[in-house]
């Protein structure tokens, strides 16, 4: 008769824990755990329109102000009433009506560039936060519907005033016009934006400090016979040492929040 352990020796002994003195990760591992603050909660229940309504730069700021108790938790038209209940369900406050002096809850629009009026400033481009507009200098604009936040940024700005709100959500306002997903791409657009600006300044600044090094190499190397040409060299060296701390000491320093 054949043996209820044939075959076994077709299988891989069965490890113990006791097996090895150390546990392999690849046999044995946990899942990483990820403990969110309270700012890290609020913000994912904001619209993240980046909209600036609420009184801040930008939802992370606003998040972080709810968190610590310097801002209420009703100053967020885009999020409407339904916004409201979900900061209260995270920090216990009772839901109260959004703020009329951060503006009222409405259907969601979407900006419309006239391109007969538009001028080709770029002024909109750099107010929007979430990079939903196409253009370069001089040439026509255009906003990508399926990327507007409805955020207002890009108007004020336009000095041709061709640029318009129009509500595409109908009768849903707040996050009733709103997706989850749609809050999510542009919360990942917004942050996207954030760092290729921050890598743009810091690019721009180092070839600013290049510029300024080299010109003081070319000032030290430049013949003085004088008393005055040695004066005049010293005022050069002067003012290009000056520029050059100025570079370091706003490098030193954390940009403003977008």
């Amino acid at each position: 008769m054949q043996s209820a352990c044939a075959g076994a020796g077709h299988r891989p002994a069965a490890r113990h824990l006791s097996d090895n003195g150390v546990f392999s990760h690849d046999v044995f591992s946990l899942p990483d755990t990820v403990t969110k603050t309270l700012a890290d909660l609020i913000e994912d229940v904001l619209p993240q329109t980046q909209c600036s309504k609420c009184g801040y730069p930008a939802c992370r700021p606003y998040a972080e102000a709810v968190a610590i108790g310097s801002a209420a938790i009703n100053q967020c038209p885009p999020g409407g009433i339904e916004g409201v209940r979900r900061i209260a369900a995270l920090t216990g406050h009772a839901v109260i009506p959004i703020n009329p002096a951060n503006g009222f809850e409405r259907a969601r629009p979407v900006a419309f560039i006239d391109e007969q009026l538009c001028i080709g400033c770029t002024l909109c481009i750099q107010a929007c936060p979430v990079d939903a507009i196409l253009g370069a200098a001089k040439q026509m604009h255009t906003i990508l519907p399926s990327l507007c936040t409805g955020c207002d940024l890009c108007v004020a700005p336009c000095p041709v005033d061709c640029i318009v709100m129009f509500p595409v959500t109908g009768d849903a306002t707040g996050w009733d016009g709103w997706t989850q997903a749609q809050a999510d791409a542009a919360r990942e657009r917004h942050d996207f934006r954030t760092r290729r600006l921050e890598r743009e300044r810091l690019e721009n600044d180092a070839r600013l400090a290049a510029k300024a090094i080299a010109k003081l190499r070319a000032v030290n190397d430049e013949a003085a016979n004088t008393a005055q040409e040695l004066a005049e060299k010293e005022r050069k060296r002067a003012i290009i040492a000056a520029a050059i701390e100025r570079a370091r000491a706003k490098a030193a320093t954390p940009p403003a929040e977008d």
